[in-house]
């Protein structure tokens, strides 16, 4: 799906349109509601990192952006929108959205064995692996696993995480990807 069809999705969820497990259950949605608010900030106050959009700029030949996740993962809510607002500097660069629990190439991209959302792949003209990205910032999940370390309940370390991203503003994804691209 493309970013329109995504943000189409995400609103049926929040509509109650869309109730497939994991959207019948009220907690997930509580997260859902979240994230779109989360996303909203960042498309409007989310700011790009110059050097990363001067070399996304000399991009000179098709890549496609593969982007595998769901509106109720909190990570999402702080980087999709920047891999969103990242792939529109260029024309060259494609994005395609992937709903990680339906029909996602998730399973090609595992974490530590895990489906763990955000995914980004970048390809080349060729349907080739450049490179991926994700869960999280490597920044970010150290903080995580600090918090898991001081046996804190996992409210707590998911307050810390959101935290955390509310105080990077995008930078260490940012960072991550000008390191590769």
């Amino acid at each position: 799906m493309n970013w329109s069809d995504y943000i189409e999705y995400f609103n049926e969820v929040l509509e109650g349109k869309i109730t497939s497990t994991p959207y019948d259950d009220a907690h997930f949605m509580e997260y859902v509601k979240l994230n779109i608010s989360r996303m909203n900030r960042w498309l409007k106050q989310g700011v790009l990192n110059e050097e990363l959009v001067s070399k996304l700029n000399a991009i000179s030949s098709p890549q496609k952006w593969v982007l595998i996740t769901e509106p109720w993962c909190g990570d999402a809510a702080h980087i999709v929108p920047f891999v969103y607002k990242l792939s529109e500097m260029n024309a060259f660069i494609s994005l395609e959205i992937q709903l990680r629990d339906a029909d996602s190439e998730i399973d090609h991209y595992l974490t530590n064995g895990n489906k763990s959302v955000p995914k980004l792949i970048i390809r080349n003209e060729h349907n080739e692996d450049l490179y991926n990205w994700g869960p999280r910032p490597v920044a970010g999940q150290h903080y995580f696993m600090d918090l898991k370390a001081q046996g804190l309940a996992i409210d707590q370390q998911k307050m810390g995480l959101q935290q955390w991203y509310n105080q990077d503003k995008g930078a260490s994804l940012q960072q991550e990807l000008l390191a590769v691209i």
